[in-house]
């Protein structure tokens, strides 16, 4: 499949997979009368919701319309109740269809941080912090950060943490308790991704990778979902404290957009931040012993 061919594919399973979610009531259509053989929407009640023709939607959602303005991608988003993500992910597939888009390519994405950044994260000595790329590889962390997802590093798999939440599904179940949830928020991390590089080489080796070998993950692929990188809380359920709830923020770290920090920020004087202290003090204490251990002679 070449890349305009794929860039159309893009398109269509976006489209039709929000048009699945939307049912006719939901769009003030009635219901009654011919037995429907689509979950959602009909093309042509999009088209009708969204004031265009027929015809020219079917082409939008086969990726074939030339030069859709915004103000029609913007009815149609309406019509399919698109979020913010979703509408933008949109968007980044319609100019991946254009003349322009094929010529600039984006450049590979970047596998070291910068020793600006390092620092950074080196003087960060009281939060957990982490660094990743867009797709999802552990660049870097700081000591708290690495203590924190100590299980991601003593797994066979490389430090990626799709790769450990899907293909170590049973200690990536144990280190995070909402393992339904950060799986699907995972998944749709990678979906903005591939929108923004869909010709990758590694991105494109990681979802082949991840789709093969975990049904968890295809299943979810399949659902067409996005989300931008934002701040919550997360839940852990760590060898060394046992369940905690933090909060985290989420910072870009480099021009392209790429990197992005990920600093967990427990309130100070709260058990959480407890927790942290008491996580400190055993990563302290498990690199002495390691330290200590001798080293096998050759």
């Amino acid at each position: 499949m070449d890349d305009r061919e794929a860039a159309r594919t893009a398109v269509r399973e976006f489209l039709s997979s929000r048009r699945d979610r939307v049912s006719p009531a939901d769009a003030g259509l009635p219901v009654g009368g011919t037995r429907r053989r689509v979950k959602g929407l009909r093309r042509e009640e999009v088209a009708l919701l969204a004031g265009v023709s027929p015809e020219y939607y079917i082409r939008l959602e086969r990726g074939q319309a030339t030069g859709p303005s915004a103000s029609v991608v913007g009815s149609v988003a309406a019509v399919l109740r698109l979020d913010d993500d979703e509408r933008s992910h949109l968007d980044r597939l319609l100019a991946a269809l254009t003349p322009e888009a094929r010529r600039r390519r984006k450049p590979a994405v970047e596998e070291t941080i910068s020793a600006g950044v390092q620092i950074l994260l080196n003087s960060m000595s009281d939060l957990p912090a982490v660094v990743f790329n867009s797709r999802l590889d552990i660049l870097a962390t700081n000591d708290l950060g690495r203590a924190l997802y100590a299980p991601s590093f003593d797994s066979d798999q490389p430090p990626n943490a799709a790769l450990f939440l899907f293909l170590d599904e049973h200690r990536a179940r144990q280190l995070f308790p909402q393992w339904e949830r950060i799986a699907g928020d995972t998944v749709s991390l990678l979906r903005v991704e591939a929108g923004r590089r869909p010709d990758d080489p590694a991105l494109i080796a990681l979802i082949g990778q991840l789709s093969t070998r975990s049904g968890a993950f295809r299943t979810r692929w399949a659902a067409n979902d996005v989300r931008a990188h934002k701040s919550g809380v997360k839940a852990f359920r760590h060898p060394a404290i046992g369940k905690v709830v933090l909060p985290f923020e989420n910072l870009t770290v480099d021009a392209t957009g790429d990197h992005t920090l990920t600093v967990f920020t427990p309130r100070p004087g709260s058990p959480e931040h407890d927790a942290i202290q008491l996580l400190a003090s055993w990563s302290a204490t498990r690199g002495s012993a390691d330290a200590s251990t001798p080293s096998k002679q050759a």
